[in-house]
């Protein structure tokens, strides 16, 4: 059952014993946020390792994904295929506080590791399944991936680009978001399990956390025949004399000022610009002209003119310029691990925790390098755990 907890803000989940079974992004997201918030995190990772360590360029063991979503953590590497490899799973899993899976669908279950067999012996477990389309409906079976939910779910259709053609968002969003939605489930079944007494099994998808991102925009084309006006016009991207810029409008006067601060008057005064439906069923003749106003002159100048305008507005940058950015840099934006085999691990700070205490979070483990220390606290004893690294159900990274 669940060790007690001795929660502060910095680390409110202290004591809580956490078993990470996902592989990729989004389930290893959410165990490591609970680490972020003071968990005690085992990465149980098959003998490969997880896939994550192997999208994309590698660094040591790692490529930038592992890296970043798997800090805080230790790793067991045990092999799922070996009877005492899911042995010492299940006994673990006895014990431990929250459970995260991201198999498909009914594979934790024909391992013994479902949550009606695990539940009856640990009643306090939080089970947390992650997968592409959930547990349930006609196509739970179907693989999923970040690119399938973002397509599935609406997002590739309204990300339009200027040629016309839906695209990706070019980063890994359906993944994070729901790590960020299957990390707000475990939070609020352990504040009930609290009172209650017991945990959950909590089911958590890449599409139906994708479509959530979407909010209005399902009642939008609901409610507007299936052909929704654009939101904001002429909101946008913008190209200026030396770069990008973002130009955002949130009401009427916002616009008035705006054709002001590019001399464009008659702009405001246009009948058929005159409000946000007007505009937006005159896109093709506004915008093109605001585009040809803002090539003029550089950013920089721009940005001193609509932000003393009121009018909200802010550069385009790379990852890279958001790291070296002043504003970024003053307010401790991001944070950097020291990882052993890949060197400085830069990533954006959690929102909202409690002090800096990210940054003291252990770097992403390697394979199985914690497996020793993992099964001498579960009560193993040191020729135990000879024998199973003999066997192979056990592996321990090379020190």
């Amino acid at each position: 059952m669940a060790g007690k907890l001795t929660p502060t803000h910095e680390a409110p989940y202290r004591g809580l014993k956490v078993l990470d079974f996902g592989q990729g992004i989004a389930s290893p997201y959410c165990a490591m946020l609970l680490g972020v918030y003071g968990a005690d995190v085992i990465k149980v990772e098959p003998p490969e390792g997880d896939w994550s360590r192997y999208l994309g360029t590698t660094y040591g063991n790692h490529t930038t994904l592992s890296a970043v979503y798997n800090r805080g953590k230790r790793s067991l590497c045990l092999d799922m295929k070996h009877k005492d490899g899911i042995a010492i799973a299940q006994l673990l899993a006895r014990e431990a506080d929250v459970l995260i899976e991201g198999f498909r669908p009914g594979v934790a279950e024909r391992l013994g590791l479902g949550y009606e067999g695990l539940s009856r012996d640990n009643p306090g477990l939080v089970y947390l399944s992650v997968s592409g389309f959930g547990q349930s409906g006609p196509y739970a079976k179907r693989p999923g991936s970040d690119s399938v939910a973002q397509a599935f779910s609406g997002l590739v259709s309204v990300n339009l680009g200027a040629d016309g053609v839906p695209h990706r968002v070019g980063t890994t969003i359906s993944d994070v978001v729901t790590g960020v939605y299957a990390f707000q489930a475990i939070a609020t079944t352990l504040f009930a399990r609290a009172t209650v007494g017991t945990g959950r099994w909590i089911d958590v998808n890449l599409c139906q956390s994708t479509s959530a991102l979407l909010g209005h925009k399902v009642a939008e084309f609901i409610l507007e025949g299936g052909a929704p006006r654009a939101l904001n016009v002429p909101a946008g991207t913008y190209q200026t004399r030396d770069g990008w810029m973002m130009v955002t409008l949130v009401n009427e006067p916002q616009y008035k000022r705006l054709c002001g601060a590019i001399g464009r008057e008659d702009l405001a005064d246009d009948r058929r610009f005159a409000d946000f439906a007007r505009r937006a069923d005159a896109a093709d003749v506004l915008i093109p002209q605001l585009r040809e106003v803002f090539l003029t002159q550089a950013t920089d100048a721009w940005l001193t003119r609509l932000h003393a305008a009121d009018i909200i507005a802010e550069r385009i940058l790379n990852p890279g310029e958001w790291l070296r950015n002043v504003h970024v840099e003053a307010t401790r934006a991001s944070v950097c691990q020291d990882t052993p085999g890949v060197g400085a691990v830069y990533t954006p700070r959690t929102p909202g925790i409690a002090s800096l205490s990210e940054d003291q979070l252990c770097p992403a483990p390697d394979v199985g390098q914690d497996s020793r220390a993992v099964l001498t606290e579960a009560g193993f004893g040191s020729a135990e755990i000879d024998g199973l690294l003999l066997s192979g159900a056990v592996r321990q990274a090379k020190s």
